[in-house]
């Protein structure tokens, strides 16, 4: 299972939008894997277009601005199904609030039965209910389907002791359990994914997907980023390799 932000889709450096170079690359290095015999489901969202808890920042009710959140994955959800196709992938969306014109209802064993051939699965509008980030979606969705691994995409090589972007000296892990993630708010993902994964024993590998070839290295086996499990591991510098 990937999961991607809305940002991933959007024209750099601020990630606004949808950006059709962007989109262009980030479907051709799915496809590459999906070529490779592995099932892929996304769960996308929806921040390049609106986020909830902006609008509920800016007055607005909470659930009204989350089913609007849930409304922007499902546009990106179509631009990515696009993209995709186009790199010969078919794919498929499936959607936890019913829109039927432009994409099926979410059923768990039609998902499965996507999956088994050889489509990719984009699962859009979260888990169709407010107050439930797509993190907690794209975990949900995970146990579902029973996928092996979860990817979160960021921006940055892993997860860091500190904000990488202000701190210089921030310290990287390649190995981290969950429970250090939830004590310490590294802000992975929201704390509901995290508890669900560590209750389920579903591994989180956080990547850059910045990187080329990153979605295919996750997938081979290569010690990309942080690996989220119930093993802990203190920071090393970045760069310094982590042990195996």
């Amino acid at each position: 299972m990937l999961k991607l932000s809305g940002e991933a889709l959007g024209a750099p450096p601020h990630g606004q939008g949808v950006d059709p170079g962007t989109l262009r690359t980030l479907a051709e290095e799915v496809a590459e894997v999906l070529a490779l015999g592995v099932q892929i489901g996304i769960v996308i969202g929806g921040g390049n277009i609106f986020r909830g808890l902006k609008g509920q920042a800016q007055g607005m009710d909470r659930a009204s601005a989350d089913y609007m959140g849930m409304l922007a994955t499902v546009i990106n959800g179509l631009a990515l199904q696009d993209a995709l196709e186009k790199a010969g992938a078919p794919t498929r969306v499936l959607s936890a609030l019913e829109i039927r014109q432009v994409a099926e209802p979410y059923i768990r064993r039609r998902a499965i039965r996507h999956l088994e051939k050889g489509r990719v699965v984009i699962f859009v509008a979260g888990t169709g209910n407010p107050f439930f980030s797509t993190d907690t979606a794209a975990a949900l969705r995970a146990m579902e389907i029973q996928a092996e691994l979860l990817c979160k995409a960021t921006k940055v090589e892993g997860v860091y002791d500190r904000d990488p972007t202000r701190h210089p000296d921030a310290r990287l892990y390649r190995r981290l359990s969950y429970d250090r993630a939830l004590a310490e708010h590294l802000g992975v993902m929201d704390a509901t994914a995290i508890a669900l994964c560590r209750d389920h024993g579903l591994p989180i590998r956080v990547f850059p997907m910045t990187r080329p070839g990153a979605v295919r290295q996750v997938v081979t086996g290569e010690d990309v980023g942080t690996l989220i499990t119930e093993r802990d591991e203190a920071p090393q510098a970045e760069g310094q390799e982590g042990s195996s």
